[in-house]
């Protein structure tokens, strides 16, 4: 084959990408744009991914101060590349499989993503940033718990993948969070949640590696 090292054929799928797209992004957000449809070969992210301004420099902020990242799926936590984290000397977190807040649900009448949400709000001394990839109810819970001032996230990143509340949560968090990248839609999952944080790590490690 003509391509067989990893890196030649990540660098091979993004000239491609690139040639193809029908836009011309701004430059924060190019990389974190390109490895989303590299990651879905999708290339209606081009019109449905959002991005607050400044958000990606919000990332990059929240990582020189030791960020946590919060997802709501244990899938999207794999997917985040470990050794960047490690670079970067980030955490990443989730609590979906946590004995005590699948109780807590369960006694409340909740969703253990909603519980999640107010479990990793209470995390204090490092910025925060949620990646929420599968449950609408996450971003719901965490829009309520950042009106109610209950936490200040340094970026949500909320694409969400599905048919009930999908599009009202999102359209909501884009109204809620200062810094945001938003999936519009129905479209979006945990591979996309793992893939935009990967990307803002690699472009903080490694500008070069997203172009």
């Amino acid at each position: 084959m003509k391509y067989s090292r990893p890196a030649d054929i990540e660098k091979r799928s993004f000239e491609i990408i690139k040639s193809e797209m029908k836009t011309e992004p701004a430059e924060d957000i190019a990389p974190v744009l390109m490895r989303v449809i590299h990651t879905t070969a999708d290339f209606d992210y081009e019109q449905n991914l959002v991005f607050s301004e400044g958000a990606v420099q919000a990332a990059m902020d929240a990582f020189d101060k030791g960020a946590v990242i919060v997802t709501d799926t244990n899938m999207a936590l794999s997917g985040i590349n470990k050794g960047a984290l490690a670079k970067l000397h980030l955490e990443a977190v989730c609590y979906m499989a946590n004995l005590e807040i699948a109780a807590e649900a369960k006694s409340r009448g909740i969703t253990r993503a909603a519980a999640s949400m107010e479990k990793a709000s209470r995390i204090t001394g490092k910025p925060l940033i949620f990646a929420i990839g599968n449950a609408p109810t996450a971003l719901i819970r965490l829009a309520d718990l950042i009106e109610e001032g209950a936490v200040d996230p340094a970026l949500v990143i909320g694409v969400p993948v599905g048919f009930v509340n999908v599009v009202e949560s999102k359209e909501r968090m884009i109204k809620t969070a200062k810094n945001h990248i938003i999936a519009r839609g129905r479209k979006g999952g945990s591979n996309v949640a793992a893939a935009i944080v990967n990307a803002l790590m690699y472009e903080k490690i490694d500008p070069d590696r997203n172009k």
